[in-house]
């Protein structure tokens, strides 16, 4: 039995923020509460002291294992980068319990050989690993996957993330049949129309820099597309990585106007803004880009009033050698996840914008929930996913569990130090 004493639980499924111990047996909890009698759960579970595991929790806080709904672990096709062992281990140094991992591998994950690798190898992880699908054959935005099949197979969700859908009927179709199935479909939204260059926002830096740039209107155009379609459907839609306030008020219209509509923000877009390509050069290159101060603020202000509803790293790790290469050749795309829950804290909590309790919502409960699962919660028969961590415990970014150590965030010194990681009763990380 693992017993954890002495800890703040931040349970946002309750609402509870305050003291309680914390007792763990097999893959369950068994007993929580500030009240919480271990000799009475000791009885109870025909537990002997020798058979007792403490932690001791005491100035830690104790949440539900954090849920990433938006990972990219390269496995198959591009393990250079990351696979999905090493994924799951950055995961769990972040303090997460559950990913959700984007579909554009090679080959794709539209069919039925590719998710099932990556599903039978996300279960040796020792964490959660779940799979979206597709929305188009080979993400070429043509025609649909079969979504039913692939559905009936466990896939969590469907995105061609990585690329948007161009085709208003393709869509309209996808979002019918996601309907009918009860899943999300999440957008990635960016309309090349109107991006010269990728990675850097369209303005000041990009201008200085002498690179074209992509413009906040091509994000704004296909978010204010789709959350009308979502309309018209009913369907569940998640617009990923949200970066331009123009598109944080169509989302925050679709949902006055009643609509399923949900939306993701990443740490490096609350947190930084396009000065950092200036500083950071390749690793603050991103889609979305990082923009101006306003979209930042936007950002903020939609996590505080619940336009925006989960916090995701969009974790996408590159190689050091790609990383390296010129501005308009680089990848676009950062690792996330060992930083997300600290960058959280930083940018979000420490500054007053939201409390730990909103924090580990946006990061645990709502994602869940977009991906159809029970979200997490600290009470007797619910399973024991949790993370141990130190609010103002300071750490240094770097030494990656991830293969790659593309960051703007290396070096920096953050609060929210992960102490231990416990995924199914078993602690799959410790410091």
């Amino acid at each position: 039995m693992l017993y954890i004493k002495g800890g703040r639980v931040v349970n946002p499924v309750t609402g509870y923020d305050g003291p309680a111990d914390v007792a763990i047996l097999g893959n369950t909890i068994v007993g929580a509460g500030p009240d919480l009698d271990i000799e009475e759960v000791k009885a109870r579970c025909d537990v002997s002291q020798a058979d007792i595991q403490e932690i001791d929790a005491s100035g830690f806080v104790v949440a539900p294992g954090l849920v990433d709904a938006h990972v990219h672990f390269r496995d198959p096709g591009f393990t250079y980068k990351e696979d999905i062992e090493t994924g799951a281990a950055a995961a769990a140094r972040g303090g997460f319990t559950t990913v959700v991992c984007m579909a554009n591998t090679k080959p794709a994950v539209d069919n039925e050989e590719t998710l099932r690798y990556i599903q039978e190898k996300g279960e040796k992880t020792g964490i959660h690993v779940l799979q979206t699908a597709t929305v188009t054959k080979g993400m070429a935005g043509k025609e649909l996957v079969d979504m039913q099949c692939l559905a009936d197979l466990g896939a969590a969700g469907f995105t061609d993330d990585g690329l948007p859908i161009m085709d208003e009927k393709i869509l309209l179709q996808a979002m019918e049949i996601a309907k009918d199935l009860d899943l999300p479909i999440s957008l990635h939204e960016e309309d090349p129309l109107f991006i010269k260059q990728p990675g850097v926002n369209m303005g000041r830096v990009s201008e200085e820099l002498g690179y074209g740039g992509a413009s906040r209107t091509a994000e704004d155009v296909m978010v204010a597309r789709d959350t009308a379609i979502a309309l018209h459907t009913g369907a569940t839609l998640c617009i990923q990585h949200i970066s331009s306030k123009n598109s944080v008020e169509y989302v925050r219209a679709a949902r006055k106007l009643g609509g399923d509509i949900h939306a993701e923000a990443t740490p490096h877009h609350f947190t930084l803004t396009e000065d950092a390509v200036l500083k950071y050069g390749t690793y603050a290159r991103m889609n979305p880009p990082l923009r101006e101060e306003s979209d930042r603020m936007a950002i903020i202000e939609g996590i505080q009033d619940g336009t925006i509803d989960m916090i995701v790293t969009d974790h996408a790790p590159h190689s050091k050698e790609e990383k390296e290469r010129p501005l308009a050749a680089a990848p676009s795309g950062i690792t996330g996840l060992e930083t997300s829950l600290a960058l959280g804290i930083y940018s979000l909590v420490k500054p007053g914008y939201i409390s730990m309790l909103k924090l580990m919502e946006l990061m645990s409960t709502n994602p869940a929930k977009l991906y159809r699962m029970i979200p997490g919660n600290i009470a007797q028969g619910a399973p024991a996913d949790l993370v141990i961590f130190g609010e103002d415990d300071e750490w240094i970014v770097g030494d990656y569990a991830s293969k790659a150590e593309n960051s703007p965030f290396t070096g920096w010194k953050l609060p929210g130090k992960v102490h231990y990681t416990i995924c199914n009763g078993k602690i799959v990380y410790q410091a």
